[in-house]
């Protein structure tokens, strides 16, 4: 497939490894076929967002629409709620707009210009992040969700973070290192509590965190790469 013709071979080892992983796990736990498929298109996702490419949309829509259901059926609202109205409908307008902003032909290995944050626009997203995440987790208290701090704070910044993705901002990366790690420590006590069988969801935020710090390491890269680009 022509999306995947210019892989490293740390996206190659990555990808197969957590695959395996995935397989295993469906069979040997008797995981769900609908957590499988929502952990491998994540995890096609997020590599490709982190080469830049476009197609990372198309994966998105399947697997958020699967991981908004997986997250109701354990109570956790506000990751349903997330990933069920704004993930899925966004996937359609990041296609737009990263089809808007390509690089030259002559860019090898990503399609989109990046943009890196000023000091100013960290310290709005660290106030605006803090006052919604305490405002959401009171929300979620009231109609009964699980673990609401810890949700609410992933909701939040995972909102603040599509909304750096969609505008290619470099910086998006730092937000989702801390939003897989909160929903890691998330799915471990949901599941823990629950008794369920979807452990694949921790695969795939694993496998989330693992690419997001090379995600971050690459679009830097790529924003030195690309100076002059508008």
């Amino acid at each position: 497939m022509k999306i995947f013709k210019d892989w490293t071979l740390f996206e190659k080892v990555w990808i197969v490894i957590f695959t395996l992983i995935n397989v295993y796990l469906f069979f040997a736990w008797d995981d769900s076929l609908l957590g499988f498929v929502s952990s491998l298109t994540g995890m096609i996702c997020v590599v490709l967002v982190a080469k830049g490419k476009i197609a990372n949309y198309y994966f998105g829509i399947i697997q958020t629409g699967t991981y908004a259901y997986i997250s109701y059926t354990y109570g956790l609202y506000g990751e349903a709620m997330l990933n069920g109205l704004f993930y899925f409908p966004i996937q359609f307008i990041g296609i737009y707009t990263w089809s808007k902003h390509k690089t030259p032909d002559s860019t090898i290995g990503e399609d989109v210009v990046v943009k890196r944050l000023s000091a100013k626009g960290w310290v709005y997203l660290v106030l605006i992040s803090a006052v919604s995440s305490a405002g959401y987790a009171y929300i979620l208290h009231l109609i009964g969700g699980q673990q609401v701090r810890l949700d609410s704070v992933a909701v939040v910044l995972s909102i603040v973070a599509q909304l750096l993705m969609l505008q290619r901002f470099a910086e998006q990366w730092a937000l989702w290192i801390v939003v897989n790690i909160l929903s890691i420590i998330l799915w471990v006590i949901t599941l823990v509590k629950t008794g369920g069988n979807d452990w694949s969801m921790m695969v795939m935020w694993s496998a989330f965190l693992v690419n997001s710090i090379y995600g971050y390491v690459n679009w830097i890269r790529m924003s030195k790469k690309q100076v002059g680009f508008s």
